[in-house]
């Protein structure tokens, strides 16, 4: 069974077609990735994808669950990173992603959070609210739920790079390798040049003037 099928979806704004017809199965240990102009609809596909908005036309299933109608069990196993990360200015790393665990059923105690920031190289910023840190440091925090979640499987990662250095630019690429290789699926959108050892289809969105 495929992780994701999409059928005849359509997206339409601000009275202008982004796309149409756009069909996808996707499978596990695969990796698709969607490109196109800025504009294109590339965020719009993403968020359809996932369910937090609606497409003009067309049916989309997760892990064969109706996105529309069955969200809370298409939802179960996918992780989605977007723009917008998820994450109170006002808490800490570690308080932010102990109550991300909380509401997505994810055990995980403070020790492993701990461990996982200092991967990310958090050590000895686990405790200082989000608004002190910088944009690249708050995007780590948030791309920490990708390690924590280890029962996804489906990633669906908006511009992941954004903000982060080579190193962990290295590090996130070697961690959706692993996750493909042990049966993950992900459908993402980037500007940088993906750096990682395995195969990819491509779904290319053209700009509609």
């Amino acid at each position: 069974m495929s992780v994701l099928s999409a059928q005849q979806v359509a997206c339409e704004k601000s009275d202008r077609q982004l796309f149409s017809d756009i069909n996808i199965e996707l499978h596990p240990g695969q990796l698709l990735y969607v490109t196109g102009e800025n504009g294109a609809g590339k965020t719009s596909l993403l968020r359809i994808l996932v369910g937090l908005s609606s497409p003009s036309s067309g049916h989309i299933e997760i892990n064969g669950h109706d996105v529309q109608k069955e969200l809370p069990f298409a939802s179960e196993s996918l992780l989605y990173f977007g723009h917008k990360q998820g994450i109170s200015q006002l808490l800490t790393a570690t308080e932010n992603l102990r109550f991300w665990c909380q509401q997505h059923g994810v055990e995980a105690d403070q020790t492993s959070i701990h461990s996982i920031l200092a991967e990310l190289g958090l050590t000895g910023l686990e405790d200082i609210a989000l608004k002190n840190l910088s944009a690249g440091q708050q995007r780590r925090v948030s791309l920490a739920k990708l390690w924590l979640k280890s029962d996804a499987k489906l990633w669906v990662l908006d511009e992941p790079f954004t903000a982060l250095d080579v190193h962990l630019i290295s590090e996130l690429e070697n961690k959706m390798a692993s996750f493909l290789t042990s049966g993950g699926a992900i459908i993402m959108t980037s500007h940088q040049a993906l750096n990682i050892d395995y195969p990819m289809t491509n779904l290319h969105l053209e700009y509609s003037w």
